[in-house]
């Protein structure tokens, strides 16, 4: 795989937050296996111990159990860190919307605790997670940074505001960011439970039980649905960047497009299940209708190559939820 040719100094420390959640344990396992020292953060509160539990004897593995809305934690984690990739936040577009002072106070005060921290220790490079969400209402596709409109929810806006936060500290602290926009990222460890699970594997464990997963709307809508492994990469490059990119944010996408009624139809094929039928209800408020994403500029100055396609990406995490579940 690409990411593996990404080469850090031999004793390089890093720093995952939200390292026991689904994108963060895969980045913690990616570099425990390159042979790097991580440190993860995390206070569970999304994620889970058993996604970290395998790594828990590794010599190279510290488990921090604390919050990112605490500055001390914060600036604990960060000491002799040299990478930090910030994934620590709250997700889901409608949770948001219900709880909007909440995901201000965990994605907004606690990124900045995280990058001040990081500044305060001279942390070489911090990355952060960002979201296709700061599109918002703009028609155009496919998306292209710069070409931004009207953030829809609560959780949107506190992406845009990292990324302003992140262009603030790259300029004025000197601490070099680096945004990574993901769209509708899955693969193995995406939690499929709750009111607020991803449709991808909710839609996989659904159909794996002989029951009819629920459509949001008319299903229509699309989405650059983009692997584990390509995020991973993603993440190891931007790490490894050149200054001269600090502050800015990347599109992390596969470059695709697939409506829900065709990932139905996929899951369908795939599990032999066409004879259960999905059931279509009202759509959701903040959602965006249509997302798919322009990658140049991440394939130009990030040397970002993805190599799973959604097609090849779908049959590994169907098999990770079989095994798992």
């Amino acid at each position: 795989m690409s990411y593996i040719e990404v080469v850090f100094p031999e004793d390089s420390q890093f720093l995952v937050t939200g390292g026991a959640g689904f994108i963060g344990s895969n980045l913690c396992e990616a570099l425990l296996n390159m042979g790097y020292k991580v440190r993860c953060l995390d206070n569970l509160s999304n994620g889970f111990y058993e996604n970290i539990k395998p790594f828990i004897n590794n010599t190279n593995f510290e488990f921090i159990n604390g919050t990112i809305t605490d500055y001390d934690v914060c600036n604990h984690a960060c000491k002799n860190v040299d990478y930090v990739l910030h994934q620590a936040a709250w997700g889901s577009v409608p949770r948001s919307i219900e709880m909007p002072v909440y995901y201000e106070e965990v994605n907004i005060k606690g990124t900045v605790n995280m990058m001040d921290a990081a500044r305060k220790n001279k942390v070489k490079k911090f990355v952060y997670a960002s979201s296709s969400s700061v599109y918002g209402d703009s028609p155009t596709l496919p998306k292209v940074e710069g070409i931004e409109g009207n953030v829809l929810s609560p959780y949107a806006l506190t992406k845009k505001v990292n990324e302003e936060y992140g262009k603030i500290y790259s300029r004025i602290y000197g601490l070099e960011t680096v945004g990574l926009r993901y769209f509708n990222v899955f693969g193995r460890r995406q939690n499929p439970n709750g009111a607020y699970a991803a449709v991808i594997p909710k839609f996989i464990i659904s159909l794996l039980n002989d029951k009819s997963p629920k459509i949001n709307g008319d299903g229509l809508q699309s989405r650059d649905f983009t692997y584990i492994e390509n995020v991973i990469e993603a993440n190891l490059k931007a790490a490894s960047s050149d200054s001269s990119i600090s502050g800015e944010v990347f599109n992390i996408a596969f470059g695709g497009r697939v409506s829900l009624n065709q990932l139905y139809e996929v899951l369908t094929e795939i599990l032999s299940k066409k004879n259960i039928k999905a059931i279509y209800g009202d759509e959701r408020a903040g959602d965006v209708k249509h997302s798919n994403a322009n990658i140049n500029k991440a394939k130009k100055l990030l040397k970002y190559d993805p190599t799973f396609s959604f097609d090849e990406g779908i049959v590994d995490a169907i098999e990770w939820y079989k095994n798992a579940y």
